[in-house]
């Protein structure tokens, strides 16, 4: 009895205690408007303050004294939770408008297509009538004098009424494109639409010339997106300048407008184009506005200009911009580029660069609706500002570093260049120029005259290498091909005045770049930056400044942009440059060549990288490539160059110094090329991760192996897979997974896909960085403190922290487990391991 009676009221207490504790976890606290300012001033600083951070929130607010410190951290986590709630709203929101947007055209592509199978249906039909017709032929050859109409150029193009006739064909023609069956059109490899897709873009599949089709929603009016457009030198940067020498009004309210266009020559081995081509803007029955275009008769035709001579006159077909607007607000866009550039009047090993339809896309059609997005998330407030420049600035700098180069590799005459010291077999080319203006606005006493600027170029072939994976080593390792002496001359030339170059020598590079973002386009195929190289003095009368800093753009470093030409640009800059900072680029552009057919294999396949006018003496480019269809044989067009201002008394030692720099500059891109060839970088081809490493299937069974002996858990199940399917796992798992050699100063040897990503680097440059390089200061203690007992015991757990990429960006992570790797044969460790988990830019 006395028994049950205890238990009773054991229940009883014990249900009162649970009573009480839900009583009191269901508690609901009323916050004041003060409070709630204050909470809310906490959270803009730190949305997850610790406890202690929370305890110390209640000493310093009286207001809040009242409040427990439970209750404090509810308050929080149900505002976290709110702001997370409002952002996927309006996520989805913005999805569902995108998803909206682009069903609506690919209803209208289906739609195409229908009427494009309905169209071979009964051109079918009709061929089967025609053969079994006696007359067939001469019921062919009636039936094309009836369809063929005059070409336009036969019209009278010198008054308006024959110049509206050609707008309103050109209209028809260009509308036949964006919407109808005029061209055969085939999905853009690699790019698929979807709710964050750009857009839906197409390339042609047979026609006259290359064509390129885009179709995109885009948050702007009509009339600004058409008057961004037709500004083709704003946003397409081979353009070298447009000229509209004609205006006059249609008598149906549109405009008629005679265009004269120069492009940029992609490289130094082939002539720029120019255009001369009538444009007509209309608006439909429909509301929709259009801007279509088309070239005029003639190679002789248009305007007469001093460098007319270095220009191939290209043709425009049919191409413009459809621009409709749409309920709810914004605009949806058909954007169609049509041309015959005259591939027959470059090398032969150039000419699939102008037969691609890809390239057209890439350089034109798609990078003119990503412009006009760019500049309507800027108008909505979606970018972010970098050092405090404004958007528009920032774009200046790019297109200014973009113009300065494509001068420089072109080296027109109405620019003031001219070649020097030119006997036809130098390897690199001299060229000069005495009318640059490099005064700054803002302050011309800082601004001394200079005798001119000095250009070294050259242009060479490379075989197997990306040309992505070319450009981000060369961008994250500069001082494996760059001499900071050169830079030095460069950088005090323009600041201070040319200086002689015996006395460039008195610094010594320390090796060390820091790249600090400045701002980036909306898919970051285009990234601004400021590069500071670090040196010092090795006299202290020494002129040059310890550190140097470059204005530097990077592009097409996207491994999956399909005809994507890949950039570094780069020019000397003032540290605290001013927004119309004389600039003096240099720099490297990597083009692939796509070749039509598939080509046979030449003897010559062992030389990776070949100088492209040498290739030119022996014949075609088919036999000098492996051109077999596959990813293992790539080409492409690598020009550099470089510029530096001088005074007139020192050109001389100037053009000699340029000369031997960029060979120097040739051989170190060479000895790159050789290293970050495919076979060095893919992990799925059995090679050698470094001298004395094993391979990296082997390599893969090793780590795999070795946490289950450590940990006591399997990290991959690694029984239940053998050869490149465990590689291929751990290439592609979550987790970043990095491995160290065991000398004194421990460096990278392998790591895995996100390991490369959150590093910033590859494979190949992976080992020219040390463990402790990764790691903050809290970071390098905790794993100093436990590297004894990683040492002893065979793994140790490291709390979460933050680590740095190679491009100085916060890592942070939750955990990190490091285990030693035990060579499977030997029973010795061959490495250390660490697995990073739950990784993520901060």
């Amino acid at each position: 009895m006395a028994m049950a009676m205890a238990m009773a009221q054991q229940r009883e207490s014990s249900s009162g205690s649970i009573d009480k504790h839900l009583t009191d976890a269901g508690k609901y606290v009323r916050y004041t408007a003060e409070q709630v300012e204050a909470l809310e001033r906490v959270y803009a600083e730190c949305p997850k303050p610790s406890s202690l951070r929370r305890q110390q929130l209640i000493r310093e607010c009286p207001i809040l004294s009242n409040i427990e410190p439970k209750q404090i951290k509810v308050w929080f986590q149900n505002r976290r939770c709110r702001e997370k709630q409002k952002k996927e709203s309006s996520r989805l929101q913005t999805v569902n408008r995108k998803l909206s947007a682009m069903n609506k055209l690919l209803m209208e592509e289906n739609d195409r297509l229908q009427k494009q199978v309905s169209q071979l249906v009964c051109e079918n039909g009709y061929m089967k009538q025609q053969l079994h017709t006696v007359n067939a032929t001469a019921t062919d050859a009636s039936c094309d004098s009836v369809i063929t109409t005059p070409p336009h150029t036969l019209r009278d193009a010198n008054n308006p009424a024959g110049l509206l006739s050609i707008a309103e064909e050109t209209l028809a023609e260009f509308l036949s494109k964006a919407t109808g069956t005029a061209v055969d059109w085939v999905q853009m490899p690699g790019m698929k639409p979807g709710p964050d897709s750009v857009g839906i873009f197409a390339i042609s599949q047979s026609c006259n010339g290359v064509a390129a089709r885009a179709c995109g929603l885009v948050s702007l009016e009509a009339t600004k997106i058409a008057e961004i457009l037709k500004d083709r030198p704003s946003w397409f940067r081979d353009c070298r300048s447009l000229d509209v020498y004609t205006m006059f009004t249609a008598g149906n309210g549109g405009i008629i407008e005679l265009v004269y266009s120069q492009t940029y020559a992609p490289t130094t081995l082939a002539p720029a184009r120019d255009f001369w081509t009538l444009r007509y803007s209309t608006t439909l029955e429909n509301g929709s506005l259009v801007v279509c275009e088309r070239s005029l008769s003639g190679s002789g035709a248009g305007p007469n200009t001093a460098s007319a001579t270095q220009f191939v006159r290209a043709e425009m077909l049919p191409s413009g911009y459809l621009i409709r607007p749409c309920d709810g607000g914004g605009s949806i866009i058909h954007i169609v580029d049509h041309l015959n550039l005259g591939a027959w009047t470059v090398p032969e090993v150039l000419r699939p660069l102008y037969e691609s339809s890809k390239v057209v896309a890439q350089k034109i059609t798609i990078a003119a609706l990503r412009y006009i997005r760019q500049i309507a998330q800027e108008t909505n407030g979606e970018v972010v500002y970098g050092l405090g420049r404004q958007p528009a600035v920032l774009r200046t700098f790019s297109q200014r570093l973009n113009r300065g180069f494509n001068d420089a590799v072109n080296g027109f005459n109405d620019d003031g260049w001219s070649v020097i010291n030119c006997d036809g077999a130098e390897d690199v080319t001299i060229a000069v120029t005495s009318s640059k203006n490099l005064v700054s606005t803002s302050n011309p006493a800082n601004s001394p005259f200079l005798g001119g600027i000095l250009c070294a170029k050259a242009s060479m072939l490379l075989q197997n290498v990306p040309p992505a994976v070319l450009v981000r080593f060369l961008r994250e390792h500069r001082s494996e091909w760059a001499d900071f002496n050169v830079d030095a001359y460069a950088a005090a030339s323009l600041k201070a005045g040319a200086y002689a170059y015996p006395g460039m020598r008195p610094t010594r590079f320390s090796g060390s770049q820091i790249i600090m973002p400045l701002g980036h386009t909306i898919e970051q195929e285009e990234l601004l930056e400021v590069v500071r190289l670090e040196g010092h003095s090795v006299s202290q009368d020494a002129f040059v400044p310890r550190d140097i800093h470059l204005l530097q753009i990077c592009s097409g470093v996207d491994e999956n942009a399909v005809g994507a030409c890949s950039e570094l640009i780069f020019a000397p800059i003032d540290e605290m440059f001013p927004d119309d900072a004389p600039l003096i680029p240099s720099g490297f552009r990597v083009i692939p060549l796509n070749s039509k057919t598939k080509q046979t294999q030449d003897a010559l396949t062992t030389n990776r990288t070949l100088d492209l006018t040498s290739s030119l003496e022996v014949g075609p480019a088919a036999s000098h490539v492996t051109a077999d269809g596959s990813s293992q044989s790539l080409r492409s067009v690598l020009t550099i160059a470089f510029q530096f201002p001088f005074e007139s008394t020192l050109q001389d030692n100037v053009a000699h110094m340029a000369r031997q720099y960029v060979r120097s500059v040739v051989s170190s891109v060479q000895r790159v090329a050789m290293a970050i060839s495919p076979s060095g970088v893919s992990p799925d081809v059995r090679s050698k991760l470094s001298p004395g490493s094993p391979e990296a299937v082997t390599l893969s069974h090793w780590i795999c192996q070795s946490y289950s002996y450590y940990i006591g858990a399997e990290f991959l199940r690694s029984d239940s897979l053998s050869g490149d399917s465990l590689l291929k796992q751990l290439w592609q798992h979550q987790d970043a997974i990095l491995c160290c050699s065991l000398k004194s100063l421990p460096v990278f040897i392998f790591a895995n896909q996100a390991g490369l990503d959150m590093l910033e680097t590859t494979l190949v440059a992976l080992q020219d960085i040390s463990l402790d390089k990764i790691f903050d200061e809290s970071g390098r203690k905790a794993l100093f403190a436990d590297f004894p007992k990683l040492m002893q015991q065979g793994f140790a757990y490291l709390p979460a922290g933050i680590c740095m990429s190679t491009m100085g960006r916060h890592v942070s992570y939750e955990q990190s487990v490091a285990w030693k790797v035990l060579a499977a044969e030997e029973n010795t460790v061959h490495c250390l391991a660490f697995s990073f988990v739950n990784w993520s830019f901060v």
